[in-house]
């Protein structure tokens, strides 16, 4: 199976994430993509964050109706802090058969020198960069950061997608979607004031926020 990845905090989950996960889905032809939820994610503070159990159940109502959207919980069992690396290697040795595709912003790959064991993530999967309405990767000198330049091969376009070839035979896609513009930080502060939600979160997550109080000065139990 072609396997999407998205992992993040989804605090709260939006249309945003929604979207680009069935646009990269039929622009890669994948068979499904699986959203992963951090419990802390080294990169960001963790004090204001909804609870994983809150996170996880909005999660699930946003994609019960599709049925190319799966979520895992495998990073909220796991001891903090999360790191991409270990999730790959799981998910690699849980479905070796599996080939996965890791999404992204093209703001978090920029500084994906930082992360944990960094040089060895293209072993476990390909990765694919979403790119901003409007992007152009000829008005950048290359799309990818110094420290993995020397890792790839050879450049392609593909449909509209620019695809390097990593040396581990897997793939680094740059694609342009349409997108939404829509943030967790801007649902939450709605959220916080009482204004409405509509069109930037499901129905039924929109309801539970209301119905837990979330995103409020003191969240329900």
């Amino acid at each position: 199976m072609r396997v999407g990845l998205m992992g993040g905090s989804f605090d709260p989950v939006h249309a945003g994430h929604l979207r680009a996960a069935e646009e990269i889905s039929e622009k890669l032809k994948l068979d499904e993509v699986v959203f992963i939820p951090t419990l802390v994610s080294p990169h960001k503070s963790s004090e204001t964050m909804a609870s994983p159990s809150h996170r996880l159940n909005m999660l699930n109502l946003s994609v019960k109706r599709n049925p190319r959207f799966r979520v895992s919980d495998m990073e909220l069992r796991r001891e903090p802090p999360s790191y991409t690396i270990d999730t790959l290697r799981t998910l690699n040795e849980s479905n070796p058969q599996n080939q996965h595709y890791f999404i992204m912003g093209c703001e978090l790959f920029a500084e994906i020198d930082m992360w944990k064991d960094f040089s060895e993530l293209f072993n476990y999967s390909s990765f694919v960069v979403i790119r901003r309405p409007g992007y152009d990767f000829a008005d950048s000198a290359s799309p990818i950061p110094l420290a993995l330049e020397n890792d790839f091969r050879y450049s392609y376009n593909d449909r509209g997608m620019d695809v390097f070839a990593h040396k581990s035979s897997n793939k680094l896609f740059f694609v342009n979607i349409a997108g939404m513009r829509v943030s967790s930080t801007e649902v939450r502060e709605l959220a916080r004031r009482g204004n409405s939600l509509r069109y930037l979160v499901t129905p039924e997550v929109e309801g539970y926020i209301a119905e837990n109080g979330l995103y409020q000065l003191e969240e329900k139990p």
